[in-house]
């Protein structure tokens, strides 16, 4: 079955190529031109993935991203950003705001696929069914819920791929190029600086239950998860 995915584009030419490119692609799609209209067609049938532009007439896309991420029922749905808004702070702000991927304007309709491909890989429901614990830090591979002493942490898909492989190789320090490689997968369209902001978004999630310090900076190198004091 095809994956579903939801277009946020208030220009229609550009909305009806992307959506005409999609289904080229393969792709089930359905369009939006506001933020009421993709929260309408959300509640009617809820997609794979949405991509969303920046600027919309009735609020931005980053305001409707952040909606998303804080709604249990959409929280896990991937969301790739777009816009023709190219510098490093633009960036880091729309991944701040819960997207999992950043497209600028122009782009080619096969680097689009590609993506959109990428995070739904990443996205998808896992074959590991291995729950570990480590100091009161459980995951449970087979409903891919993380908890603390039986409460929930609400991760999004990146976030939990990324504790995931934490927690599978405790105490190694690993690079950004490497999570990259390992987390996200090989010839994948992601910046290095997209490291940073899921890992800094993984430790505001983490650190309501008191096990954040387990996600260590080692200056220099990259990141590693250790349960002991830095």
């Amino acid at each position: 079955m095809s994956a579903h995915i939801l277009v946020v584009e208030d220009e229609k030419p550009i909305r009806e190529m992307i959506a005409f490119g999609l289904r080229r692609g393969g792709y089930e799609v359905s369009e939006a031109a506001d933020t009421s209209r993709a929260r309408s067609c959300i509640a009617d049938k809820r997609p794979d993935l949405i991509l969303v532009d920046w600027m919309l007439p009735d609020m931005s896309g980053l305001e409707l991203t952040r909606l998303l991420k804080r709604d249990k029922e959409t929280r896990d749905v991937p969301v790739i950003m777009l816009t023709a808004r190219a510098d490093e702070h633009d960036k880091v702000t729309g991944l701040d705001s819960g997207a999992d991927d950043y497209i600028t304007k122009p782009f080619s309709p096969r680097e689009l696929l590609a993506r959109i491909a990428a995070v739904l890989r990443r996205a998808a429901p896992g074959h590991d069914e291995e729950i570990i614990q480590l100091n009161g830090l459980k995951l449970d591979g087979s409903s891919h819920r993380v908890t603390v002493a039986d409460r929930v942490v609400s991760l999004g898909p990146t976030e939990y791929r990324l504790l995931s492989f934490f927690m599978t190789h405790t105490e190694r320090v690993y690079s950004r190029s490497q999570l990259l490689d390992r987390v996200w997968g090989g010839n994948v369209y992601v910046e290095e600086r997209t490291v940073d902001v899921h890992i800094r978004r993984l430790r505001k999630a983490l650190e309501e239950f008191g096990v954040d310090q387990y996600i260590q900076t080692v200056r220099g190198s990259g990141y590693r998860f250790s349960t002991k004091p830095e």
